[in-house]
């Protein structure tokens, strides 16, 4: 059975309605728990949605400060933290590994479906 992609934007607008806080993550972000998430690097950054026309939606550019670490993805939230509800999680395309002081993530978060 096909999905009529004016259906699949009903549902990718709903996920993004959930939440735009984006957050960093050492490993799995545990599905529906949020788990890994680097708390200590800079805490969660807003992103502003801009839905497309076949299922998608795509966030504005979130730089995120953060300390020395292995990074796996992104992961979006309903409130800036700490709590709020997970929405979900994506893996960036290869790890992203920080050392030293001072350093930044940017990331384009997007929801397909």
């Amino acid at each position: 059975m096909g999905i009529p992609n004016n259906s699949r934007q009903v549902a990718s607008n709903a996920i993004a309605a959930l939440g735009n806080w984006i957050s960093l993550h050492t490993g799995a972000g545990g599905g529906t728990t949020g788990a890994n998430e680097a708390t200590s690097a800079g805490g969660r950054r807003q992103t502003g949605w801009t839905p497309g026309t076949t299922g998608t939606n795509t966030g504005s550019v979130t730089n995120i400060p953060c300390a020395a670490n292995t990074y796996t993805e992104g992961g979006v939230w309903s409130q800036q933290g700490p709590g709020g509800t997970f929405v979900g999680s994506g893996p960036f395309s290869s790890n992203v590994i920080v050392s030293g002081t001072g350093a930044s993530i940017d990331v384009t978060p997007s929801i397909t479906i």
